[in-house]
This record gives structure tokens, sequence and C-alpha cells, in this order.
């Protein structure tokens, strides 16, 4: 039976993970493994890298996040309320999904950011579409409550996750480390999962490739909380169970529950999300009514060139320019991305904004009677 790992932490988890991306695809390359998941602590600028190599390699990349879940408001910053976050795992089943973790580790880096990037409950619900989402580790809100509250506190938890998601789309993980607590956590998930029909994955808290590479990873972990690596008190891993385990050690852990290894299979079909490199992608701009992008920068420009260049309009040196540079940003496809340069640059002269133009954007008419830039580019 094959397995795909959809719990992992590349090097992009900074001083966490230390999964260098090319040796990890080319280890569950050897592994035989068809697919593997990228889930990085709060952030995905590792996540173009990662989809690369793994096409490189022939193996299906699946894009997702562990995602920090505020303990209250993504907006709470209270230093006993507020500093503990609960991890969640998500995965992007299509483009949709895709678009949304981008929404959410942006949101969580630029508005939520208390000691760890944040969203919160209502912010994960109104961009849950196109996700699959896991309990994620012991950090994991389901089985913090497992451990500090009870069962029937992690119920009615439970039922908001599968309230959301449903039961195709949410799934509740089972792991095994040396973790004093985990047993416990397992057994809960399983006994209160039967309430919900739930169904299982099967993870592995993978933070390293090799099993000897744990003594590295753990000099990270000591960088990180600025501890000496013989302070007997510091952060540190339960043991060194946290690499690339093979599809065999994964299926030996939880053989009463076949299917937490075939739901891995399963997600992993499920999960197609395209990244495409090599094109611009520009926000969408507005045009009045009855105009395109083109007609309404053409418009524009034809007031700034009259209103910067007067009589010297009629020009017909002048004038050829002017309609050569319109046209070659019409062939390029770049009449939204002038007209937004155009609208920044409006809002700064409204409001007493200082700024300037770099570059050779500074030889640009168009520019020019657009007041993006304020240098004449035929005058002596």
């Amino acid at each position: 039976m094959s397995f795909v790992h959809l719990h992992l932490h590349t090097e992009y988890s900074l001083l966490d993970g230390f999964s260098n991306v090319k040796k990890l695809m080319d280890r569950v390359k050897q592994f035989g493994m068809p697919a593997v998941a990228i889930t990085d602590h709060g952030t995905m600028h590792g996540v173009v890298e990662f989809y690369n190599q793994a096409k490189e390699q022939e193996i299906k990349p699946i894009i997702g996040v562990e995602a920090y879940l505020a303990a209250r408001g993504m907006h709470d910053r209270d230093s006993v309320q507020d500093r503990q976050s609960h991890h969640v795992i998500l995965l992007a089943e299509n483009d949709t999904g895709y678009h949304n973790l981008l929404k959410i580790s942006s949101a969580a880096q630029l508005e939520g950011f208390y000691y760890n990037p944040r969203i919160d409950h209502e912010f994960l619900a109104s961009h849950s579409e196109g996700l699959i989402c896991s309990s994620a580790c012991m950090a994991g809100e389901l089985p913090r409550l497992i451990v500090e509250r009870g069962e029937d506190a992690t119920r009615k938890a439970m039922k908001w996750y599968f309230d959301l998601f449903g039961r195709d789309r949410f799934f509740l993980e089972l792991q095994d480390h040396k973790i004093p607590e985990l047993p416990k956590i397992n057994q809960t998930l399983i006994k209160l999962g039967k309430e919900f029909n739930a169904r299982y994955i099967v993870t592995n808290d993978s933070h390293y490739i090799n099993q000897q590479d744990a003594r590295l990873q753990d000099i990270l972990l000591a960088i990180q909380t600025g501890k000496l690596l013989s302070d007997p008190t510091r952060f540190r891993m339960s043991d060194d169970s946290y690499y690339l385990r093979s599809a065999e050690e994964m299926t030996a852990l939880f053989p009463e529950l076949p299917e937490a290894v075939q739901n891995t299979l399963e997600i992993t079909e499920r999960c197609n999300v395209e990244i495409v490199q090599g094109k611009y992608h520009l926000p969408n701009f507005t045009v009045p009514d009855g105009y395109t992008p083109s007609t309404y920068l053409h418009m524009l420009c034809e007031e700034g060139f009259n209103k910067r260049y007067g009589e010297r309009a009629k020009d017909e040196t002048i004038r050829k320019r002017f309609e050569y540079e319109l046209k070659v940003i019409d062939d390029m496809g770049f009449a939204a991305y002038f007209l937004i340069v155009w609208d920044l640059c409006r809002y700064a002269i409204e409001h007493g904004i200082w700024y300037n133009v770099r570059g050779s954007g500074n030889g640009s008419m168009v520019a020019y009677v657009l007041n993006i830039t304020f240098v004449e580019p035929l005058s002596e």
C-alpha cells in the first residue's frame, strides 16, 4: 500500500524545519510516493520552489499550510489570553482553495500577527471554500482540548469543523510520536470521531528528511528559542521520529485503521492546483461603463497629451511618438498596468504625497502625459 505525507515542514518553516526541498523530493522519489504536501508554519513562501521541484521529479505537489488559529479573535492581543495559538492543517483542493490559502497566509501576517501569524475561526470560515482541513498535531485545537478540557469541549469544537467543512473535507489526524499525551489524544479522536462518522488520516509531523537529521533540527530549535543546547529546560522535539517515514513505517502505525492510510491517497487525487508562472498577474482595474482598459487609457492619454503639449500637440513627430507608445502598450497588454500606476500617482498628487519614478519609465511619453513622471522625453 502506498502513502502520501500530508503534514510536512520544509526549510521554509524557519528555524524549525530542516527539510531541504530538493533533497526532500529525491527522498520522496526514492520511496516511490506519488505526491507530497507542504504545510509550513503560517507561511507559503516556499510553495513555488516546492511546486517546481516536485514537478521536475514528476511528483504531485500538494499545496498547504499549517495555519495558526488565534485563541480568541485574530485582532486580540492580550499577553495572557492570546499568546498561544492552535494549529490547523489546510490543503488546497483546487484553484479557489489555493487563492484562499494565499489570503489566509497574507491576512495572518499583516492583520493577525501576534507572536505567530494568526487567523481566527471567523476568517477561516469565510475563506474555507476549496480547502481540505485536518486536525493537525498535538498543538491543534482538538488535541489541546482533549488534554486540557475533556471530551465535551472537544466534541463541541469538533462539531464546528464538521459543520464548516463537512465529512469529506475535514479529517482527524492520527500521529505516533513519543509524547505521553498522544495515545489518549488518538483514542479520544477515534472515539468522538465515531459520533460524527469521521474520516481519518495518519500523518507524521515531519520536520526533517532522515532520522539522523534530528540532531541538526534540534540545533535550529535552540537557535530559534535563544537557548543553549545544554539547557535541559529548553523546547525540543520529543524524540527522533519527526522524519520522512516510509510508506511501510506509516502503514504499520495504525493497523486497525487502514483507511487512514488510504485516505491520504484519496486526498492526493482530489488536490489539483496548477501554479501558472512566467505570466503577469495584474489586479483588475475597474473602468467606467462603456470603456475597456485600453480605450479608457487612450482617453486619459489624449486629454493629458493635449494639456501637456498644447499647440505642440499638432507636431507630427510628437504625435507619432505618442501613438507608437500607445500601440506598444496595447500590444503587450499593459493598459491595465498603466491605469493602476496612473491611479496611484493621481491619489498621491491629490493628497500631497511625494512620489518618484525610477528607471526607463522616465523616458515614456505616455507616463509623462498621465502625470506618472514629470520628465518630458523629447525636450533637449
